[in-house]
């Protein structure tokens, strides 16, 4: 009887894979910290506040990567002061560059901070974070309202396709959710969520690999029948999130 052994999919490891955001190892795989989305997740921040009349003196992000973020936003709020958190020494180095009047980078854990912002932006970050329960529930006291942006990395072809170890080698994801299970997340950590859409970079962004490119067509028509259903079985989608 010969025994048929199942290849393993492969989850590569860097020498020191706790600190990936500061060993370079994160830059060295995402050479330029994803600037060019950034001015497509600064209109999805831009619109959730707008829609719920928000404009706030003070805005704050955590794990604000390359800073072009709080840049975008800056030309959008003129009259609000930003302030970016950042532990990786070469994303804080990027930062530096964007500085302005009103635009200040930390190369600073902000939760050992103890400052209150009226917004708090984690845009794409806590899904990286080894204990993200507890990091979530560390941000609450940190500002009045929070804009969460969270990838929705769990659909049945992300599954088909091992989409979430890509996601873990390419990007660092450690933690992967689908809408109810994010939304159950920030509950669970204690935040009244405010409100919530989907932000489309399957249909918004330029497609980055041959994949994306080829399922773009097919998730923009199931997304123009229901947006769900797309979600679930193809993905493609983030959830931006206003909590309390």
């Amino acid at each position: 009887m010969i025994k048929v052994m199942q290849r393993r999919p492969e989850v590569r490891r860097p020498a020191d894979a706790g600190n990936i955001y500061t060993n370079g190892t994160y830059l060295e795989n995402n050479l330029n910290w994803h600037v060019e989305d950034s001015p497509w997740k600064a209109s999805q921040i831009y619109e959730i506040l707008s829609k719920n009349e928000i404009v706030p003196e003070t805005i704050g992000e955590i794990g604000c990567g390359a800073g072009e973020i709080l840049r975008q936003l800056s030309l959008k709020l003129p009259s609000t002061n930003f302030y970016g958190y950042e532990i990786s020494p070469q994303a804080y180095n990027l930062c530096k560059t964007r500085e302005a009047e009103k635009i200040e980078y930390r190369f600073r854990d902000l939760l050992s901070e103890d400052i209150c912002f009226d917004v708090l932006l984690c845009i794409d970050v806590f899904e990286h974070v080894d204990d993200y329960i507890g990091f979530v529930k560390a941000l609450k006291s940190k500002a009045k309202l929070k804009v969460f942006h969270i990838p929705l990395d769990i659909s049945v072809l992300s599954v088909l396709r091992e989409g979430m170890l890509t996601a873990r080698n390419t990007v660092g994801h450690l933690h992967y959710f689908t809408p109810s299970t994010a939304i159950a997340t920030l509950t669970y950590a204690g935040y009244d969520i405010v409100d919530s859409f989907y932000t489309t970079s399957f249909k918004d962004l330029p497609s980055k690999t041959i994949k994306a490119k080829a399922a773009r067509l097919p998730r923009k028509i199931l997304y123009a029948i229901s947006p769900e259903l797309m979600i679930k079985f193809m993905g493609g989608c983030s959830l931006i999130v206003l909590a309390k």
